[in-house]
């Protein structure tokens, strides 16, 4: 698939504020054109059709691939660019029952400061319904809406292991959102109930809200050409 995004430029911060380091730019413009790939494809990408795409050298495009390989997003291959592949059947349930692990640990911690998060995931509800026939943005905001529930655990480590599994779920996110009409419309009424959940300060209902969302993206996320029988119930086993 062809880089098509428009090039990244160096910006500043605030007047007077160095430029961002072009390795930074590139990663992150990167970074954002990756995620959006099809899930079911697997994509050669080479540094020159970077570097050209980009208007930077070969070493910060070089810098920026090696830090996507690292996050697990690509792999490097000697002499012929770094590869995208697509994402497994297995490797859908095992990000998700990752994710239901972390999750279920962080919205028990969370209820205990609900009367602070609740506005603020009332306030992503909000912006995220005004999303609902745009998926990437729509996706942005279910990972914020995410994010906010699993910082206010408090557990830097868990925070850091999360964001490595949103990054390759929004590969996954973005394609189920764009071919599920209804799919948009059941993610915020499930953000509702975990939000009220939330508000409450019940532990048990705010993980329980959490399961059936989870459970229920899983059965969206899978490919439906497989017939491959689902290995998780987060329901039963959180």
């Amino acid at each position: 698939m062809p880089i098509m995004s428009p090039a990244p430029t160096q910006r500043t911060r605030a007047r007077g504020a160095k430029p961002e380091a072009a390795q930074d730019v590139v990663f992150a413009w990167l970074k954002k054109h990756v995620v959006s790939l099809p899930r079911t494809d697997g994509t050669f990408l080479t540094e020159a059709e970077v570097c050209r795409a980009t208007g930077m050298s070969r070493t910060p495009v070089r810098e920026a691939l090696l830090r996507l390989e690292a996050d697990g997003l690509l792999r490097i291959v000697p002499k012929k660019g770094a590869f995208v592949p697509p994402i497994t059947e297995l490797e859908v349930e095992a990000i998700m029952q990752a994710r239901g692990l972390v999750e279920d640990f962080c919205v028990r911690r969370a209820v205990h400061v609900g009367e602070f998060l609740a506005p603020e995931l009332d306030r992503l509800l909000a912006r995220q319904e005004k999303q609902q026939k745009s998926p990437p943005e729509f996706i942005e905001l279910d990972r914020e809406f995410h994010r906010a529930i699993v910082r206010a655990a408090h557990n830097p480590v868990l925070a850091d292991f999360y964001e490595s599994l949103r990054d390759r779920q929004v590969r996954m996110g973005i394609h189920a959102v764009a071919t599920s009409g209804q799919r948009t419309a059941s993610v915020l009424i499930e953000h509702r109930a975990i939000a009220e959940a939330v508000r409450s300060g019940d532990a048990d209902q705010a993980a329980a809200s959490m399961a059936l969302h989870l459970t229920t993206t899983l059965a969206v996320l899978r490919l439906p050409s497989l017939n491959y029988p689902s290995v998780i119930s987060f329901e039963s086993v959180l």
